[in-house]
């Protein structure tokens, strides 16, 4: 039996071996493991969240709100930690009003209450000050100025903030912020609290993007299309107005009906092409003049109206038959097929191919959209000239879109060049610097100033009251040409028609170029009875507009040259046309301030009515509110001077 001091001994070493052990252990978790365990403490406790970045805001060119990103919030109420609840209860149902018996029942209970709206800043205001109450900012799309270009702008995906159409999609790289992140503390039942330095990363805005679009001229476009869907009941309608020395889209704005019956906003002018008819004919023209194949006084027998061509199954046709010989003008003005079609036999394939794809068709025109149609240009060595060759000049057998039909004729009205379309006027950082400003990009020359400038002179024959087009213009300054193309169906050309009619304005330094379109009007189909007067209404609209791209002054000031009248006599009988001078005209500027006149009843018009009758008077107008006129200052049946301003007040409600 050992002794006392050897068993005492031995358990100062056992407990002295153990310290040892847990001296050790507790060395290695604080030593070695401790960042490993602190780590996932910290995990435990904390929760990491990523905080959502506002999208960048669209702009049109004036500066309006297109789109934006407004911060909204969730609430978030810990129940246990709400001391003032009668007060919090009687604060959210004023404010909120939402799932409030659930909160009631939450706060009783001491359980937490959710409520994800989102809510406006305004609406949780007062709540911000209760203890327990945690708020969750969150971005929502809006579209301040309602339906107006929403096909263009596009929209986000439901599910996420990611762009799923139009700009939105195309430019979402941009409009995109930089999400940032935040710690939140969860305590042992998973309940989670805001850390007083939570952020860790903070949220970085998208950029802003101003677009080339005029919002009035936009809201312009889209009226005309409700008033064209009321007036002829078409399957589809496009219009685009462009800048023809930028290249700036001003305004884009399509309407079909759908199988059902029902009518849609779309972005056709941009991913639908079609067969343009006669407007393709001046493209044609452009390339017997370039290559000098044709001169002024030449003319070609128009057939009565009905030419037989050998090698083609159908004869060529006139809607306007002509008895006497026409010159290529005249073709143009009276819109022939058989003038264009011989003339057109003085081209090679590849000749008039080059030029069409010189004017852009056949191939996008790169515009910031997704999914642009580029068109249908056959080659050229699958041309038949009789075949192939007649149907191009009269703008069949090839396929454009609206944006590039407007991009053609903007070449024309800017003396030759063609400009690349463009929508995006500026991107802005999100600390408002300018990141990028649209310089006006020249893609080529296409025809020389000259062959412009003749062309210009076909376009005001066709646009006159001789041509075509008449009831396009606005007092002789509007330059362009119809087409009533027939539109095929199971490959096979059938009854039905599509009206349209391409131009520019004014006659002299062409401000802006337009394309109108409609499919299948009922009743009348050319384009010169439905798609022409569209034109007209919406350049007086503009005109009265408060706000739009047209600069007055110069319009005010500019005298256009008028187009030689050029009528179709045997070929060197022709005498030199004069040239005449057409002042353009701005009632207000040049009506006599001497003369008394007086003003018009325009109570429960519109405004833009109202301005319109007031400005053909010869007055001034100046606007209080919008909408619908209520009164006039002086009121209708006083006197006034021309000149005078006339001020429209009005209202969004009816008149009283």
């Amino acid at each position: 039996m050992a002794k006392p001091e050897a068993r005492i001994g031995a358990l100062e070493l056992g407990f002295l071996l153990g310290a040892l052990l847990v001296a050790g252990r507790a060395g290695y978790l604080q030593l070695v493991e401790g960042k490993n365990y602190a780590k996932q403490a910290t995990a435990e406790r904390t929760v990491r969240r990523v905080l959502d970045a506002p999208r960048g805001a669209i702009f049109d060119r004036g500066g309006t709100l297109l789109a934006a990103s407004l911060e909204r919030y969730r609430i978030d109420i810990s129940g246990e930690q709400v001391k003032a609840r009668d007060s919090l209860l009687r604060v959210y149902r004023a404010d909120v009003g939402f799932k409030v018996a659930k909160l009631r029942d939450a706060l009783r209970a001491k359980d937490d209450f959710y409520a994800h709206g989102p809510f406006t800043a305004g609406q949780v205001r007062r709540l911000r000050g209760f203890r327990g109450v945690h708020l969750t900012p969150v971005y929502r799309r809006e579209y301040p100025s309602g339906p107006l270009a929403r096909p263009l702008i596009g929209a986000l995906s439901p599910d996420s903030s990611r762009g799923a159409s139009g700009l939105e999609r195309f430019l979402d790289s941009l409009l995109s912020g930089v999400p940032g992140t935040a710690v939140f503390i969860k305590d042992g039942q998973g309940r989670i609290y805001e850390s007083p330095g939570r952020v860790g990363k903070v949220p970085v805005k998208g950029h802003d993007v101003v677009l080339t679009i005029d919002g009035e001229l936009q809201e312009i476009a889209e009226g005309a299309l409700t008033e064209v869907f009321r007036q002829w009941s078409p399957r589809s309608g496009d219009i685009v107005f462009l800048d023809p020395r930028t290249g700036e889209v001003l305004a884009a704005a399509s309407r079909q009906v759908t199988e059902t019956g029902t009518q849609l906003a779309s972005a056709s002018y941009f991913n639908s092409s079609f067969e343009p008819g006669s407007t393709a004919k001046p493209l044609t023209a452009a390339a017997l003049l370039a290559l000098d194949r044709v001169k002024p006084q030449e003319t070609v027998a128009p057939e009565n109206g009905v030419w037989a061509v050998k090698g083609r199954p159908r004869p060529v046709r006139d809607d306007h038959p002509q008895k006497h010989p026409i010159s290529l003008a005249r073709t143009i003005q009276v819109s022939s097929n058989v003038g264009i079609g011989k003339f057109s036999l003085r081209l090679d394939p590849v000749e008039h191919y080059e030029m069409l794809r010189a004017f852009g068709l056949g191939t996008p025109t790169g515009v910031e959209f997704p999914g642009e149609d580029p068109g249908r240009l056959p080659r050229p060595d699958r041309w038949n000239p009789v075949i192939e060759g007649l149907s191009a000049a009269m703008g069949y057998a090839i396929m454009v879109t609206p944006v590039q039909l407007a991009a053609a004729y903007g070449a024309i009205a800017n003396d030759g060049i063609l400009m690349a379309p463009t929508l995006i006027k500026e991107v802005r950082a999100p600390d408002g610097s300018i990141i990028h400003q649209h310089e006006p990009l020249a893609i080529r020359r296409v025809i020389s100033s000259e062959v412009a400038a003749t062309l210009r002179q076909y376009l005001a024959l066709s646009a006159a009251d001789s041509g075509t087009g008449g009831q396009a213009q606005v007092k002789g300054t509007v330059l362009g040409k119809t087409g009533t193309a027939r539109l095929v169906k199971n490959r096979r050309y059938t009854d039905e028609h599509a009206a349209s009619f391409a131009g520019m304005y004014p006659a002299r330094d062409p401000q802006l170029v337009f394309v109108v379109r409609i499919e299948r009007p009922q009743g009348d189909y050319y384009g010169g009875l439905v798609a022409a007067p569209v034109v007209q209404s919406m350049l007086r609209q503009a005109l009265s507009a408060r706000r739009t791209s047209l600069d007055r002054v110069r319009l005010a000031e500019d005298r256009v040259p008028g187009a030689p009248k050029q009528a179709d006599r045997p070929a060197g009988k022709t005498p030199p046309a004069p040239r005449s001078w057409v002042a353009l005209p701005v009632a207000a500027r040049t009506a006599r301030p001497s003369q008394i006149r007086e003003v018009p009843d325009v109570v429960g018009q519109p405004v833009r009515t109202a301005a319109a009758s007031l400005h053909r008077r010869g007055f001034q107008v100046r606007l209080e509110g919008a909408g619908v006129v209520q009164r006039t200052v002086p009121a209708a049946g006083d006197s006034l001077g021309t000149g005078k301003a006339v001020t429209l007040v009005a209202s969004r409600g009816r008149s009283s």
